[in-house]
């Protein structure tokens, strides 16, 4: 546990309390009253009233729609899922300033799907509530039809022997042991729509602001650190809390549910109502996610002179001045940089998940303490605050503190690698933790009585039954570390742009040009990430899902 702590504790809390810390002392002292200050400003107030507001919105939102792709994805089989729980799964590591610009051009004002049906919209607010649910439809179709898909079927087929209705057979036996982990997604998808930093960003202009872009406003265009030290204390203690919540939901999906096997609870589907619930699933996922990602296609070929290849063609050229290089070396610098994160993330990921598994052994085994217990679920709970602290802080954290020996990085290129592998570790982790606990360890006792030693027992125990996972954790991993924005965007230098920074700052300048070569890009960016997934599909199995 000694290398996760020591990593977290220098490339996260140190920045973190760094930018804090310089907000809110003055003259050596510490202004506390400066709190009350920031949060009595009306402006503030309507922030932290949307932020919360949008965050609930779009999560019962993304439930409604989420949840029937739960059961298709749990309960049945047909041809294409693969294909089609990766599509899903793509917009999840996509960049939010490319999944703004595309909801702006499909529900904004002169849009595609502005005025239909004769009813105009608050546009700017169903855009982001319909961007984040793209985003977040993945994290309930995996978290909740993971669990789904392996609970025991034949129990709610008692319930429906015994008279019950199938409403009520699925009302009271698959609903309550369901609880539990829609609770969880319910949570993660809260957690991240409150964080929101790039949909707001572009869709929301200077009508609506999360936390996360007022901070960023604040810390960039205003230079006020004292009130984003503020906003990044509040959303700490919110994320904090949901953290905590989150955590204790996901104890009782531990702890009070028997799983079986889910190879054996998809079945084709049967019936027409089944058929048509699997349709009105595609047609949704057609509508929600294939739709906005053929815009950034489309748009990508749309030239000057026609449909071709001439955005594409611009990306070798730095002729219009926004890059030191070419547009097209940021592939490569992406490339690089994610797998540096993901070697990164899946060393420390992979450690933390050890160390919380093994306390979590002794305590199923009666030879663990309650506090021992506390103190793991502690440590697990902090491992998930990258996903919802500030990654602006975050940059901006590493650009004053880590200026000056013995950590000089801040001309070094590793720089970015350490800030992607931050949002990367709890993906590791998350994914690795449900399956090495699922490891008997009794199996690594037996081992060291016949004379291995703990290297030799994990190697020839632990490894041959996590490394589907260890795999899944390196590809998510990667995908993420591809998407990642909020801190990248501080850190990466102007002549080795990562995709996400180009095609922000291409969206940032004017002209026909600058935006369809940020199509270009965010169209490679996407194929790379789905290819990624569809790789990830084709090695997955139901028992390595862990909670993405």
């Amino acid at each position: 546990m000694a290398v996760p702590v020591a990593f977290f504790a220098t490339f996260f809390a140190y920045p973190v309390a760094a930018i804090v810390s310089r907000g809110l002392k003055a003259g050596g002292h510490w202004q506390f009253g400066r709190i009350a200050d920031v949060l009595g400003q009306s402006d503030i107030r309507h922030v932290l009233w949307f932020t919360t507001w949008q965050a609930f919105a779009s999560t019962v939102l993304t439930l409604l729609i989420a949840l029937p792709g739960a059961y298709v994805f749990a309960r049945f089989e047909f041809s294409g899922k693969q294909v089609l729980r990766a599509a899903v799964t793509v917009p999840f590591v996509l960049p939010t300033v490319v999944v703004g610009t595309a909801f702006l051009a499909l529900v904004g004002r002169g849009g595609l799907l502005d005025g239909l049906w004769g009813v105009r919209l608050d546009t700017t607010v169903w855009a982001i509530l319909l961007a984040h649910v793209f985003f977040n439809y993945a994290v309930v179709v995996r978290t909740v039809g993971g669990l789904w898909s392996q609970l025991d079927p034949r129990q709610e087929e008692a319930a429906r022997m015994l008279g019950a209705s199938r409403w009520t057979a699925w009302r009271k036996v698959t609903l309550p042991a369901l609880g539990p982990a829609v609770a969880a997604a319910a949570l993660m998808v809260f957690l991240f729509t409150f964080t929101s930093f790039g949909v707001v960003q572009i869709l929301g202009g200077p009508t609506f602001s999360t936390l996360e872009v007022e901070i960023y406003r604040q810390t960039a265009q205003i230079f006020d650190l004292s009130t984003a030290a503020v906003l990044t204390i509040v959303q700490f203690a919110a994320v904090g809390i949901i953290l905590a919540v989150h955590a204790w939901s996901v104890r009782r999906r531990e702890s009070t549910l028997r799983l079986v096997d889910a190879a054996h609870t998809a079945r084709r589907p049967r019936g027409a109502g089944q058929w048509a619930l699997l349709a009105g699933v595609v047609a949704t996922v057609a509508v929600l996610i294939l739709l906005p990602l053929g815009v950034l296609i489309q748009r990508s070929f749309e030239g000057p002179e026609g449909f071709g290849l001439a955005y594409y063609k611009a990306l070798t050229s730095s002729d219009s001045g926004v890059f030191l290089v070419p547009p097209i070396e940021a592939i490569g610098n992406s490339l690089t940089y994610a797998l540096a994160a993901t070697a990164i993330a899946v060393v420390i990921g992979g450690l933390a998940a050890a160390a919380l598994t093994l306390p979590h052994s002794r305590l199923r085994s009666s030879g663990g303490t309650p506090m021992a217990g506390r103190l793991v679920r502690g440590f697990d709970a902090l491992l998930m605050l990258p996903l919802g602290v500030s990654a602006v802080t975050v940059g901006f954290g590493f650009l004053i503190t880590l200026d000056k020996p013995p950590l000089d990085l801040r001309g070094t290129w590793i720089l970015v690698p350490l800030a992607q592998a931050l949002v990367g570790v709890p993906f590791v982790v998350r994914t690795m933790l449900p399956v090495l606990r699922a490891v008997d360890g009794r199996l690594r006792e037996a081992a060291a009585v016949l004379g291995a030693s703990p290297l030799r027992a994990w190697r020839e125990v632990d490894l041959p039954m996590v490394r589907r996972a260890l795999l899944i954790a390196a590809g998510f991993a990667f995908a993420v570390s591809l998407g990642e924005f909020g801190a990248t965007v501080f850190i990466a230098r102007p002549d080795r742009p990562t995709l996400p920074v180009a095609v922000a700052r291409l969206l940032g300048r004017a002209g026909d040009l600058n935006y369809g070569q940020a199509m270009a890009l965010s169209t490679i960016l996407m194929v790379v990430c789905a290819v990624s997934l569809l790789l990830l599909e084709r090695i997955r199995t139901d028992r390595t899902t862990g909670e993405f």
